[in-house]
């Protein structure tokens, strides 16, 4: 028997009581949307896993470990710009669009890198590939503030966390094994076979339950084309600095300057007044995501080439490392989602973000030859299990914050302080990487005992980022908005 309408229960089983929390996210009215953008997640997520362990094999043989960290933060470089165009093509035209634009684009992006014979074409590729995952992140936010009610949205946040935990599992070993018999390349070339079915299965329902502007019969605004210079001001900036931090010259001087003085006034403009000085409420939940998503993001891209280089492990070993994370972010995910956690929800915040600053400070112990590999996989497990508590929850929050004819440029705030922190970040990470002989690792892959292993180019990358999450769990405690007084 199928499941009944909300309206015909209602009228089978007599009035619900109006503050009755009703559905679910698998409901009549809420599945074909749910399976869809769970499964665009899907990919992505696949994506993240399976390129990640990939990128050290594509670094040495494009003979680009010097600029590796260029490599992840291009993608978040144009991911900005991505996103804030698509806050606001979202809240003028519907999701639809941009989710179709940015899938495109990320396949193209992928395909790009995959076929590279230059480390700049491979790291081109990801740029792509970063403006096609900024569309399609902001959209898909959109698409949750406006389809599903507020008692649902946790669900379906721990839903988008629980869709990682097949392809961290998976997509490790698959790349891998891939990475090791036919080759880095086929990695790349071969996930864009796997958009047809996202598309297939979200564009329906998007069109059904969540495409047009919020509110039909207002007046449409126009293009805010000062937020679309600030977006390309802000990608400018953060890539002049990436390319500052890389060159590690006197003359990058001007390149990080110039940088800086684009981005100031371009984080002004585009992220709420008070996100720098952690302002309580919206402007804290913003800052929080970046740090918390910086941090371990900066951190994270450095695990498998510590493990490859610095161990002498195999990249399928190295992603597998951390394929626990996806088990234990989705249990975070989950642990939020619970209705008893909402009075709980600053304190289970704060607790996430200790949970990653203590995992960062410990992965680097595996840098001493008599610590266990094996270390990485239980640190990073409950460093994951805290990012679950810490990223759904920032996505709950922002939601509950935001009006829906704001749901746009509040989400692309959102994911703007998540971006823009990953290639801060990356950039100063990658800058103290390189400085203290990072780049000569690439030649020491075969044996640790080659004489080229750089023990303190790794440390330096993680116990600052440790540092940073430490920062967020004091962000964490100002995320309650101050109550207006009567």
């Amino acid at each position: 028997m199928s499941a009944l309408e909300p309206r015909d229960a209602e009228t089978a089983v007599g009035p619900t009581p109006p503050d009755a929390p009703r559905g679910s996210v698998l409901d009549g009215a809420h599945r074909a949307l749910s399976i869809g953008i769970v499964s665009v997640v899907l990919l992505i997520a696949f994506e993240a896993t399976a390129v990640g362990t990939a990128m050290p094999v594509a670094a040495r043989e494009l003979d680009g470990v010097s600029v590796y960290a260029f490599a992840f933060s291009a993608y978040f470089t144009t991911s900005l710009f991505g996103m804030v165009v698509a806050g606001q093509w979202s809240d003028r035209n519907g999701p639809l669009v941009p989710v179709t634009a940015g899938i495109g684009a990320f396949a193209v992006g992928l395909l790009l890198s995959g076929t590279a014979t230059a480390m700049w074409v491979f790291v081109l590729g990801r740029a792509v590939q970063g403006l096609g995952g900024g569309l399609v992140i902001v959209a898909l936010y959109v698409i949750v503030s406006r389809a599903y009610e507020e008692h649902l949205r946790p669900a379906i946040m721990a839903a988008f966390a629980a869709s990682w935990v097949v392809p961290s599992v998976v997509g490790p070993l698959v790349s891998g094994t891939i990475t090791e018999r036919l080759g880095w390349r086929w990695v790349f070339v071969g996930i864009p076979v796997l958009v047809v079915l996202p598309l297939a299965l979200a564009l329906p329902a998007i069109r059904r339950t969540a495409s047009g502007p919020a509110d039909p019969s207002a007046p449409r605004a126009p293009w805010d084309r000062r937020r679309v210079l600030l977006a390309l001001a802000i990608s400018t900036g953060a890539g002049l600095l990436q390319y500052a931090g890389q060159e590690l010259r006197w003359l990058s001087l001007l390149p990080a300057a110039a940088g800086a003085a684009l981005l100031v006034p371009a984080v002004r403009g585009l992220l709420p007044r008070g996100t720098v000085r952690a302002a309580r409420g919206l402007p804290a939940v913003v800052l929080l995501r970046g740090v918390a998503a910086g941090s371990f993001i900066a951190a994270e891209s450095f695990v498998p080439l510590m493990l490859v280089t610095q161990r002498g492990v195999s990249p399928t070993f190295a992603g597998l490392s951390l394929a626990l994370g996806g088990l234990t972010w989705a249990l975070g995910s989950w642990i939020q989602s619970r209705s008893w956690t909402e009075p709980y929800r600053e304190r289970l915040v704060v607790l996430g973000m200790l949970l990653v600053a203590l995992a960062i400070a410990a992965v680097p112990a595996v840098l001493l030859p008599d610590v266990p590999v094996g270390l990485v996989a239980i640190a990073w497990g409950f460093g994951c299990l805290g990012m679950g508590l810490v990223i759904a929850s920032t996505s709950v929050l922002l939601m509950k914050l935001s009006p829906p004819e704001e749901a746009g440029a509040n989400s692309a705030a959102l994911q703007i302080s998540d971006g823009l922190s990953n290639v801060l970040l990356l950039a100063g990470g990658g800058a103290a990487f390189a400085a203290l002989g990072g780049g000569a690792v690439g030649h020491a892959v075969s044996s640790t005992a080659s004489g080229a292993s750089h023990p303190t180019a790794f440390a330096v990358v993680f116990l600052p980022m440790a540092g940073v999450a430490l920062v967020g769990a004091w962000v964490a405690t100002r995320l309650r908005a101050v109550p207006e007084s009567g």
